[in-house]
């Protein structure tokens, strides 16, 4: 069994063969976590999941590309995807609701991306400081219901390590970091606070041998970020739960380990993060 902790069955490109998808993946004995990233997309995850009995659930948050900023000029709104609308502010209320369904194992995917950014010193001050709102918003969220947390971080380590040690210290909170592609200084950084780290199809373009052979075994999840980042291999066109195999199979050589011990120790690892039942 393998647990894909990070997916986007909830998007646009699942709409039109998405149950096809899940159900081949569950009897590949492939479960998954379905990743919010707006409150539409927070809404379809926690629908999907309450369609299957076991083996699928959700995770809701507001993902930080999708905070509308007042500083930076739209040109245009693209609203024909769920995943592409923007929010102002994080409605915390909205997201609480969507909680109350015992299909939501975290709140996610939040955190920081300064990838696309303003120029100018100003703004981008301005850029950052609305994310960092937003994120300790969500994170009050998480203490509040009690959720593991899963974070998005791009080009944002140093920002994000420097938020996490003031709210570690605080209060109890416990997480991942997605699709990890930092140092291995930044890794240790983070699993001293205990967190885990995730990998996906990132590994096999990045130079991540290093992290990867060091972080402990009990602190590795493995995703796919479906429908992006496919295995080299893959050999489906558009990437789904299954590929996150191919991410099991690497992390087992890199460590010199078998696959199937990777797949146990894994899979145990989500079940403990995210408080998952084995029977829904």
């Amino acid at each position: 069994m393998l647990i894909d902790t990070h997916a986007h069955l909830n998007f646009r490109a699942f709409e039109k063969d998405r149950d096809e998808v899940i159900n081949r993946a569950l009897n590949e004995k492939v479960w998954m976590i379905n990743v919010g990233t707006n409150y539409e997309t927070s809404k379809k995850a926690v629908e999907i999941a309450q369609k299957y009995q076991k083996g699928v659930f959700a995770a809701i948050g507001l993902h930080p590309i999708n905070v509308k900023h007042k500083i930076i000029n739209y040109k245009r709104e693209i609203k024909t995807n769920e995943e592409d609308i923007l929010e102002e502010d994080f409605i915390s209320q909205k997201y609480k609701e969507l909680a109350q369904s015992e299909k939501v194992v975290a709140l996610g995917e939040i955190g920081l991306d300064y990838w696309s950014r303003p120029k100018s010193k100003r703004k981008l001050e301005l850029f950052k400081e609305k994310q960092k709102e937003i994120l300790l918003k969500q994170l009050d969220l998480a203490q509040e219901l009690n959720l593991p947390v899963i974070f998005h971080c791009r080009l944002a380590h140093d920002d994000l390590l420097k938020i996490l040690a003031l709210h570690v210290t605080g209060y109890t909170l416990h997480g991942v970091v997605h699709c990890f592609t930092g140092t291995w200084e930044e890794a240790e950084e983070y699993l001293a606070m205990g967190f885990y780290l995730g990998f996906n199809g990132i590994i096999f373009k990045l130079k991540l041998e290093e992290v990867i052979k060091k972080t402990p075994l009990n602190r590795v999840l493995i995703e796919t970020d479906c429908p992006f980042l496919a295995p080299p291999t893959f050999p489906e066109e558009r990437n789904n739960p299954l590929g996150v195999r191919f991410i099991a199979e690497y992390i087992a050589k890199i460590r010199g380990i078998a696959f199937e011990e990777i797949a146990e120790i894994t899979t145990g690892n989500a079940i403990r993060l995210f408080g998952l039942r084995i029977s829904c």
